[in-house]
């Protein structure tokens, strides 16, 4: 075996990886709209340079209805007005969780949430963003 070949995580440590996909299900019980869930996982796929997770991410928004304009934007949101005030609150907490700057205002964040999601929701997209952030890290290790 060449020293520098991909592991095959599925192969050597299918536990872990059955377990880390089983979480989703658990997830999605606790109301985080489709739409929001599947602009998380791209803006924070596109932040860690995840080509595979950007890809699948884009295709499974499209088959739930979003549109190539708002997914093509996703990357300037902030800058175009196609996202709804709760899309861009979610997006700012994805990009916060991402980018771990020492002095983000995750309060003023978090603030910023709850005008437009429950508790369950906000733990629901926290989980979300944590667990794509790992799949993307998974991911990139096989570059």
């Amino acid at each position: 075996m060449n020293d520098a070949s991909t592991v095959k995580y599925e192969q050597e440590i299918p536990d872990i990886m059955s377990s880390l996909a089983n979480v989703h299900e658990v997830i999605d019980t606790h109301g985080l709209d489709r739409t929001v869930h599947h602009l998380v996982q791209l803006r924070a796929s596109q932040i860690n340079g995840c080509a595979f997770c950007i890809k699948m991410h884009t295709e499974e928004a499209r088959q739930d209805g979003e549109t190539n304009e708002r997914l093509d934007q996703v990357i300037v949101w902030d800058q175009v007005g196609d996202f709804s005030k709760p899309e861009e609150a979610a997006l700012a907490w994805t990009e916060a969780l991402t980018v771990l700057a020492p002095k983000t205002d995750l309060g003023t964040l978090r603030a910023r949430l709850r005008q437009y999601f429950s508790e369950p929701e906000i733990g629901a997209l926290t989980a979300t963003i944590a667990m794509i952030n790992l799949w993307n890290r998974i991911g990139i290790s096989r570059h």
